[in-house]
Order: C-alpha cells, then structure tokens, then sequence
C-alpha cells in the first residue's frame, strides 16, 4: 500500500487544462475544430461498420481486421473526445476522480488495442504478398476472427496492471490541474503525493513493450514485402503494391515515431518539450489515424467504392421513381 502524509486531502475531482498556452478567444474555435474531429471519425468508421453487416461481399480476413480497427476508433474518439471538447466549448475542465481514471484506462486501453490490430493487419499483408498461394489456406475468416477476438481480449492485460497499480499504490493528496487535454498516466502520475518511482517504471515498461513488440513485427513484415515486390517483374504489380502499403506505411509511422518522441524526451539528457507541444503531438497521433482510416483502409479498395457507388445509383433511382410517381399523381388530378 502507498504512504503518504496522513494529514492530507483526498482529491475527488480533476482539471483539465488543456494547452495550457491557449488564449480563451480561441477557445471556440478549438471546440469547434474538434468536435469536426469527432463527428467525422464516428460517421465514417461506423459507415464501415454498416458496410460490413450489410454486404456478405466484404466478409472477408482483410475486412474483418478493418471492422476491428472501425470499431476501436470509434471507441477510442467516443471515451476521449467529448470532455475535449466540453474543457473548450463550455470552459468545462472538471472530472470526477473515478471517470478520469476510468478514462485513462480506457485510452490505454485502445491505444493498446489498435498497436495489436496494426500488427495483425501488417502479418495479412505479408502473408498476402510474400505467400500469396497459401494466403486463402493460412487466413480464413475463422483465423482472422480468432486473432481479433485475442487482441481485443489481451489489450485488456496491460490497463489492468495499471489500473492494480494506481488503485493500491497511488495517492492523490491535492494539485489536481491535469496538464493534458484529458487523463493520462504520464499527467496523473505527476499529480500523485505517492513514491511513484516503482510505478513510473512500470508503465514505462509496459507502454514500451506494447509499443515495440507489434511495432517490431510491422517493421519485419514489411521488409519482407518490400523485398518480395522488388522481385516482382511486373512492374505495374509493384507499383500498385508498394502504394497501397506505402498509405500504411504512412499511418503507422504516424501512430508510433511521435509516441517515442514523447515517451523518450523525458529520459534524454538536455532535451525538452513545452506542455503545448507535447499535448499537440499527443493528440496528433491519437486523432489523426482514427480520422484517415476509413478513406485509407477502406474507402480506396475498388469492392467499397463500388458497393459506395450502387448505393448512390440505388438511392438516385428511387429519387427519380418517386419523382415521376409524383407527377402522374398531380397529372391524374
């Protein structure tokens, strides 16, 4: 258990600061900003959502990780965006002492989650292209199912040690301003009157293994798949694969080269980061793959676009119909 001073006030509540150098006229401004942020993660992910249960076509392996991936998005958006939003629309920064630990597991949580379906979708790709005959033997629905349904469970391994952690050995004994724009482990952390020494370590080692386990994996995979596109002859086969996995290519360095910036800056002698900047790369990497990957993942495969365009040809057939039923109506008057 933790010691602390015994004469100390227990702290119920928390402030979210936000960037702590934002002036309030643009407080609106930002609120609006991402609250467009939100609207569009949650609409276009769960438009795969409804693709995917609508469209026998799209139940395959490849579409299956990216159901998963829609999914942890919209989650990821819905647990951490709103009181964003709320600290800059309403200058409302306040949250109780369980929901913001409640919330700090959960972001962990799907921080986790997508690291573990980033490195699942990167192993279908490699199988996809390095063994593309034995691809539909190695990678049916039942394997990929059966990946998902484990990442989506093991996830929950690394929040639960921080969650034993903070609940057994942490104290919160009175600063309660919360130097982020929503719960962190790095903020809270800073925030406790414990010796938080043993804990910090910890959580250091576990976010680095989440992060560079799958991380290494995604960097084996691809090598090997750049490796076997140069030995293509075709040279328009190559093309196509090396755009398609350079999209990727993009959104994972964008999801993990910031986090070890803002992971390694606080152990790296004479470098520093403003809390400004280390909010903004934050945020950074933790919105910008949710916001992308619809139209990266999904929306440029040929099989969406085309289910896309015979649901818009659908929808403007029935609009013309009900328009030349409307005209014999007023016509038969």
């Amino acid at each position: 258990m933790f010691e602390v001073n015994e004469n100390y006030t227990r702290v119920s509540e928390f402030v979210i600061v936000g960037f702590p150098g934002l002036h309030p006229s643009f407080y609106q401004l930002v609120a609006w900003f991402f609250f467009f942020i939100y609207v569009t993660t949650v609409v276009g992910n769960f438009l795969l959502v409804v693709l995917f249960a609508l469209e026998r076509s799209l139940q395959k392996p490849m579409y299956i990780i990216m159901l998963s991936l829609a999914l942890s998005d919209i989650g990821f958006a819905t647990v951490a965006l709103p009181k964003v939003i709320a600290r800059w629309w309403w200058d409302d920064g306040t949250i109780s002492f369980h929901t913001c630990l409640f919330q700090e597991q959960m972001i962990h949580y799907f921080g986790t989650l997508n690291s573990l379906i980033m490195m699942t979708m990167a192993m279908d790709r490699y199988l996809a292209i390095c063994y593309p005959l034995r691809y539909p033997m190695l990678m049916t629905n039942q394997t990929m199912s059966g990946l998902t349904v484990f990442s989506w469970m093991s996830a929950t391994v690394s929040p639960a040690i921080g969650t034993i952690d903070f609940t057994r050995k942490v104290a919160f004994c009175g600063p309660n301003r919360i130097l982020h724009a929503y719960c962190d482990a790095v903020s809270l952390t800073k925030l406790s009157c414990s010796n938080m020494a043993a804990i910090q370590a910890s959580s250091i080692g576990l976010a680095y293994f989440v992060l560079f386990v799958p991380f290494s994996f995604i960097i084996f995979s691809y090598v090997n798949i750049i490796v076997t596109v140069m030995r293509m002859a075709n040279a328009q086969g190559r093309l196509k694969t090396f755009s398609t996995c350079a999209t990727q290519g993009c959104i994972i360095l964008i999801y993990y080269i910031p986090r070890f910036v803002v992971y390694s800056t606080p152990y790296i002698p004479n470098l520093t980061m403003t809390s400004d900047l280390r909010i903004g790369l934050t945020l950074f990497y933790s919105l910008f793959p949710p916001v992308a990957n619809p139209f990266i993942y999904c929306f440029r495969t040929k099989e969406i676009r085309a289910i896309l365009g015979r649901w818009r040809q659908g929808w403007r057939n029935s609009r013309t119909e009900q328009s030349k039923l409307n005209t014999v109506a007023v016509i038969t008057r």
